[in-house]
């Protein structure tokens, strides 16, 4: 099926519950053997209106509403939100930061979209746990999302004001098994001062 309507394209998407898509999905759902004409058909419906381009083969359904912790899911995987944006959502940083904040074991990355701010911070690959799916994007666990933050200050990497954060909403226990995984000193010693 190498040619397919605008109409038929919407009603597929919305079939298959798609709000994002990147190439190997769209080859899957509208059944392209050929990558060249499914560029082109691609195109056809960016300049419909009906899918936007996001990054470099990726896109988004224009008919749905999109989470911006979702779009930051998808934008680099393997990823999960954390950081000043899970502490945030979490309630344990009152202030609601601009930027989307995750992190990944992938290389440090910041994508722009539609003017909304997308960091991704390098964590080592046997650090990257203690995260959950809620709605349709992953998060860090509230202590994980601490630790987390602790662990990009204690490397000089990021500054938070350590006053700023409502300790009360962390499970001291959760925390301590968590700790355990880390060999980073630095680390230890800022948990063991703040986290009484």
């Amino acid at each position: 099926m190498e040619t397919i309507s605008k109409q038929k394209a919407i009603q597929i998407l919305i079939q298959k519950n798609i709000s994002l898509l990147n190439i190997g999905t769209a080859q899957k759902i509208f059944s392209f053997q050929n990558e060249n004409s499914l560029y082109k058909f691609l195109q056809r419906l960016e300049r419909a209106d009906i899918l936007k381009r996001i990054v470099k083969g990726k896109y988004l359904f224009s008919f749905k509403e999109i989470n911006d912790y979702e779009l930051a899911n998808f934008l680099l995987t393997p990823s999960y939100i954390s950081l000043e944006s899970a502490l945030s959502f979490y309630g344990i940083l009152a202030q609601f930061p601009y930027t989307i904040t995750s992190v990944t074991p992938a290389k440090t990355k910041k994508i722009i979209y539609n003017e909304k701010e997308f960091e991704f911070a390098h964590l080592k690959r046997e650090y990257f746990f203690g995260f959950v799916k809620k709605d349709n994007f992953l998060i860090a666990l509230p202590e994980k999302a601490l630790l987390d933050e602790l662990y990009f200050i204690s490397k000089g990497l990021t500054s938070v004001s350590l006053d700023e954060l409502n300790l009360s909403l962390i499970n001291k226990n959760k925390l301590k098994k968590m700790i355990k995984y880390y060999k980073f000193l630095p680390l230890k010693n800022l948990v063991e001062k703040y986290v009484k």
